[in-house]
Order: structure tokens, then sequence, then C-alpha cells
């Protein structure tokens, strides 16, 4: 506590913490859950110091993390922005379990889990890290782990079948007098051919090499049929898939055996099944077929990593910094880097403050890197808070040479989606919502793609 004391000394000062819940445009994209709204919500932090300088952090939606988020100010304002690691452990103190936690992760892709893993104080921890970057005039990702790795950071072209808006009564942005990517993404695309249009759009957009597939959508056969088409156009692409965990041990291994060569790995093809854990369930997997296996859901915390890697259950984690927090994400990259693992980074909705914050977590992670998870190819263009967002040239993220994160808030963007957000009286993520207009009476199963019913 001393050293953390001397640290901060001459620091400037946290004076204020503002907790604004702020609403994005989506697409109706499909996944195990559902289909997504017609908004997307996030929280975002905004630290300001004694020096004039502020610092921003974006997490996910919902009125629990808001709450939670609002509940941390007095253990942020008034503290030395040096002391940063003393004000986090401040709040790691106070942050309990929570009613309903049964410490079990997300195995399964329950949206009302959610709240379990994300950790609300990611992002105040990276508004922090934003202000000492500034301060010390240095970049976040000199601060998080051995420093900076890297000077840019590869992304993935994220793909999602899309459903027709037009079913429903729900406010749908329509981006059709807009040019190539931005008008396709409100389009209906369920097809193989549909998909590959749109990762063609997105190459020609972004210039992606590496693509991924949203599975648990339709059945595990039609989704496979997309991966083979994909690859049959993008030969030299790396081409994966992610159905959270929907398919049995015995589909998973039925579908992908014969997709040795073609899939570059497979995300959380299944989960807990028959009183075994999903850990243990990948490990069986992994053992059967001759495909690397990645996740996001089996390992979100340090217990559950151990006993992944323990089974060897996995080749890549995803280790999302929401979950793990900035500094959580670079050590589980570091540990990756010694036990000869992949490290990436998944991701959900987000705006582009998360995009640098993606960034810079991943410039200071060492060793082998998969390209890293964006949703904000389906906001950008719409849903800019930041003055310059980072930019995805030729697949790739160049690091800004700037101190902190690297990005200006726009304060005036900001506030419109704030207002977003108060205007369609929105909190957390619900996906059910929109299926109901696709198949009535449409229910959450874990282990049933969400349009095979």
């Amino acid at each position: 506590m001393q050293g953390d004391n001397h640290m901060a000394k001459g620091s400037p000062v946290v004076t204020t913490m503002q907790v604004i819940p702020v609403a994005g445009r989506d697409s109706m994209l499909m996944t195990l859950s559902g289909a997504h709204g017609p908004f997307f919500t996030r929280n975002l932090v905004i630290l300001t110091d004694s020096a004039g300088h502020r610092g921003i952090g974006e997490i996910h939606g919902g009125d629990y993390t808001c709450q939670a988020l609002e509940s941390f100010i007095p253990l942020v304002e008034g503290e030395p922005v040096g002391a940063y690691r003393r004000i986090l452990g401040k709040i790691h103190g106070a942050c309990g379990p929570q009613p309903g936690e049964a410490g079990e992760g997300i195995q399964r892709l329950d949206i009302a889990k959610l709240k379990f893993v994300v950790r609300a104080e990611w992002a105040v921890e990276c508004a922090l890290l934003d202000l000492l970057g500034q301060y010390l005039g240095l970049p976040v990702c000199q601060l998080l782990g051995e420093g900076k790795q890297r000077d840019r950071v590869e992304t993935l072209g994220y793909l999602f079948y899309v459903s027709d808006k037009a079913k429903t009564d729900l406010p749908y942005l329509d981006e059709e007098n807009a040019a190539g990517w931005f008008a396709m993404r409100r389009r209906e695309m369920l097809t193989p051919g549909k998909i590959v249009e749109q990762a063609q759009a997105l190459q020609e957009r972004y210039g992606f090499c590496s693509f991924k597939l949203k599975g648990g959508v339709l059945s595990g056969e039609a989704e496979m049929e997309t991966v083979r088409a994909l690859k049959k156009h993008f030969p030299e692409c790396r081409i994966n898939i992610d159905p959270n965990g929907a398919w049995s041990l015995k589909e998973a291994i039925r579908l992908c055996k014969p997709m040795e060569g073609v899939l570059a790995y497979a995300e959380d093809p299944c989960g807990p099944e028959a009183g075994y854990s999903s850990r243990e369930i990948m490990a069986e997997f992994k053992n059967a077929v001759n495909i690397p296996v990645a996740t996001n859901m089996i390992a979100t915390n340090w217990r559950q990593f151990y006993h992944a890697a323990a089974l060897h259950a996995v080749d890549i984690v995803l280790a999302d910094p929401h979950f793990w927090t900035m500094n959580g994400s670079v050590r589980v990259g570091q540990l990756c880097s010694d036990l000869g693992y992949m490290w990436g980074s998944h991701s959900n909705n987000h705006f582009d403050i998360s995009l640098a914050m993606f960034s810079q977590t991943a410039a200071a992670v060492p060793g082998r890197l998969n390209a890293i998870d964006t949703h904000w190819i389906w906001q950008e263009g719409m849903e800019r808070l930041t003055k310059e967002p980072l930019q995805i040239v030729d697949g790739w993220v160049e690091i800004p040479k700037k101190p902190g994160l690297g990005i200006d808030v726009d304060m005036e963007q900001v506030k419109k989606a704030h207002q977003l957000y108060l205007d369609n009286c929105l909190g957390g993520r619900d996906d059910a919502a929109g299926m109901q207009y696709l198949i009535p009476g449409w229910k959450f199963d874990p282990k049933r793609p969400c349009m095979v019913r």
C-alpha cells in the first residue's frame, strides 16, 4: 500500500465520475439466444481529473451494470489516478456474489446470466488507465502486462445470419440509401450465398482475411454448408464457426469431423450434458476431432481457466476483457504464450470506444494472437461516440501513438446516444422479443438452434 501511495504522489486526482447509459441501432442479427432487437445498450464511464484530462470506458448495458457502476462513484472520486490499482482493489472488495449466482459462469448462452460474468468495474479500469496514460504520456498498452508487444492488431470479419426486419413492426433501421456494406447489413441474409455476399462486402470494405460465422441459428448441417461455401470463395482465409454450445457432443463430432482442413477452429461447439461440465465435454470433442478448439464461454475466470487447461479442453482462449478486465485479459495472454495456446478476444455489440479498448489490450499480449472479434463493423457509420474512431484497414487496426486510449470522446454524440436510450425506455438485452414475430411462443433452448423448433 505504501508503494501504491508513493506512485500516486503528485498524480492528478479524479474529480468526477459519470455513468451514462447509451443506445445504438442494430440489425436483426441471429444467435442461439434469438434475434437482436432494433437497439443495443451499453454503459459509459467518463472520468475527469484535476489536470483537465478525461478518461473513458465502455461496458455492457443493463440496469444491474449501471447501478453497480453508480455504486462505485464514492470509491473513485477524490482518489489519485496513480493509485488506480488500489481503487480497483476497493471496488473488487465491495463486489460480493450476486443473488442467483451459481459460480458456473456462462457455459450455456443464457443472456440472463451475462451479469454473472460481465465485470462492471472493467469500464472504470479502462477509464483510469486512459487517464494514467495521458498523465504519463504513454498509450494504454504500455501500462499493461510487459508493455506494448505490437504496433497493430488483426481483426476478423464477424458474420451473422440476419432475419427479415419487415416481418416485425419493430423500429429497425433501414439504410437502403447507403452504399455497399452499410446497405447490406440491414437486409435478410439466411442462405450460404447471402453469407458469402456478406463476407465479400466486408472484405471489400475492411480487408478481412479471417471470418467467424455466428452459428446456433439454423441446423448444424445448414451452417456447415455455409462454412464450406465460405471456404470455397475464400480459400486463403481462416474460417471458423461459433454455435455457442448448441450442439451435443455426438452432433458436434459428426458435424466437425468432415470439416478438418476447412474449419480453422470451432468455438464452443458443445456444452454441458449428461451431468458433465462443458470443459469435460469439450475435452472429449477435442480428442475426437482434429480441429483446434476455441472458447469464450467455458473459461471466464481463473478457476474455470485452470480446469479447462488441466483437461486440455481448448487450444485458443478468447479472453473477453468485459469478463476478465483489461489487466486480467493480458495476464491470460501471457499464460497462453507460456503454455503454447493462442490468445484472442471475444466481443458483443459495442461502440468505437470498445474498439480502442480491445485493440490496446491485444497490443499488450505476447505470443501468437488470433484475429480479435469486433462488432464495430455492424455499427460503424451510425454509432460514432469518438471524434476520430480507429479504422480497420486491410483487416488490421493500427495502435494510436497518442497517450491513453488514443481517442477523444465526442460528448455531443454521447448525448444523442443517451437520449436514444431514454426515448426508447431501454435496459438490458432481450433476444426473445424479436423471435416472437418469426416463431410465435418461441423460448430459448441452449441445445436447439434458434430457428429450429
